[in-house]
């Protein structure tokens, strides 16, 4: 579910979010207490909310959604970099807090993880700050084999696991970063820092 007072941004993202990640928007909300209404009758999986609305903002939707239904997933999807923003809404049970600038790609992965019952680190708001990333610390491995090019019988053999769970660690990487392919993926390893750039000796 969707759930912020510019339908403009509404409908790109669920345009994005539906042909371009395969995600199923089943419903969308202009203020709190429509998204209050449409969750307790649609139940979506995971929530995007936005901070700043009208009637009742984004913190006190979420404190109200989570006190009717405690196992809800909300990621924040906000314009709002404050830290003091961040930390109401991590505190009042956000399962993340993503900034409206982030990569499609991203918002994606973030859904998926918080989708699989995981938390988003903290924060995309506040770089100063550590993130965990939306892959397991073995699909980071995997990943960082693969930006080397090794086949997936070689990740096998470098990781003492079978062919058929490398493959499947690959798998979950390409959907967890919306990638389309091996080397979309490193890309977004990149862009999303999980991957670092080598350092040469004396480069």
């Amino acid at each position: 579910m969707l759930v912020d007072d510019h339908p403009v941004l509404r409908l790109g993202l669920a345009s994005v979010l539906s042909t371009g990640h395969g995600f199923s928007i089943v419903a969308e909300a202009e203020d709190g207490p429509t998204a209050l209404d449409r969750y307790r009758s649609l139940r979506p999986d995971v929530v995007l909310l936005d901070v700043s609305m009208e009637r009742m903002d984004g913190i006190d939707t979420l404190r109200r959604l989570l006190g009717e239904f405690p196992a809800a997933r909300v990621i924040m999807l906000t314009s709002s970099k404050a830290p003091q923003d961040e930390a109401l809404a991590l505190a009042a049970g956000a399962m993340g807090y993503l900034v409206k600038t982030v990569h499609h790609a991203a918002i994606a992965a973030a859904i998926r993880t918080v989708h699989a019952g995981g938390r988003l680190g903290a924060s995309l708001g506040d770089p100063s700050l550590p993130a965990t990333g939306p892959l397991s610390h073995r699909e980071q491995e995997v990943l960082g084999l693969v930006r080397q090019g090794f086949s997936n019988d070689e990740i096998a053999a470098l990781l003492g696991i079978s062919e058929r769970t490398a493959r499947a660690h690959v798998s979950a990487i390409l959907a967890a970063l919306g990638a389309a392919d091996r080397a979309q993926a490193v890309a977004m390893g990149f862009e999303l820092g999980i991957l670092k750039p080598s350092v040469r000796p004396g480069g």
